[in-house]
């Protein structure tokens, strides 16, 4: 796995300005490593021995779009050695949840509130922002599942965040009466914001993709694939351009 300098920002703007994905760890020359795996299927020789011979990334790249991709061949096996280690944060937890779900060839570490949660209390105290530490989705127009429209207005959003602020008033209170983290943690508004990790192999990110880029996901999910994108592409830019072309945002049903 090849180390990812903390001076590596995302390029993408999203909705919110706290929403972040950085990029921890990712192996080297994906497309190769893909290349290699599938050259192994069907090679008389030892690849390791020809290594020297392999395609360069680029290369690589369109060959396993060729033979694997191309044409909904369906052999997706060799994309499932690369892997790519993400730190996503400042989400609101439902997105967490909606995520940590699809577990096929992803694993997470998510933050625990059990652990965490001088953050509410600072809320309370005064000492950090409110929109640090809860997620309320901006103003505008939406519409629920059977597609009635509604606003959400400037008021209605400050009577949130005085809700919001009122939950971690109270968690404070039952914290410094000896209720444990676990306990007071049921008192404050849902959409904490959650930090995690998370790991994924190319197969199972463009899976994760498929499943929660579409556009009838929630906003706040499409929000972390868009900044997941980003590092993707940067990664593995032949696999992706093809992802994007054939792909992205269609709702296929996931290989």
């Amino acid at each position: 796995m090849q180390l990812i300098s903390q001076e590596s920002k995302s390029a993408a703007q999203p909705i919110d300005p706290f929403f972040r994905v950085e990029v921890l760890s990712q192996t080297a020359n994906p497309q190769q490593l893909i290349y290699a795996a599938m050259h192994q299927d069907y090679a008389e020789a030892f690849i390791w021995d020809e290594r020297d011979r392999f395609p360069d990334e680029a290369k690589a790249g369109d060959l396993v779009i060729k033979h694997l991709l191309a044409g909904n061949r369906g052999h997706y096996g060799p994309l499932e050695h690369p892997q790519i280690v993400l730190n996503c944060g400042f989400f609101p937890h439902s997105t967490m949840q909606q995520m940590r779900t699809h577990r096929v060839g992803v694993s997470f570490d998510v933050q625990s509130f059990r652990y965490t949660g001088q953050r509410i209390i600072d809320v309370a105290e005064g000492k950090r922002n409110i929109e640090e530490v809860f997620y309320l989705r901006p103003i505008g127009f939406y519409s629920d599942r059977q597609g009635k429209r509604y606003e959400y207005t400037e008021a209605l959003r400050q009577q949130d965040l005085e809700w919001c602020l009122k939950g971690c008033h109270r968690y404070t209170e039952r914290i410094h009466q000896g209720f444990s983290e676990e306990h007071a943690r049921g008192l404050i508004a849902f959409d904490v914001r959650q930090h995690w990790v998370m790991s994924a192999n190319v197969r199972s990110f463009m899976h994760l993709l498929d499943l929660r880029w579409k556009l009838d996901a929630q906003q706040e999910a499409q929000q972390l694939c868009e900044l997941m994108w980003v590092h993707f592409a940067n990664w593995a830019p032949q696999i992706a351009a093809w992802y994007e072309a054939n792909r992205a945002k269609k709702a296929r049903l996931s290989p």
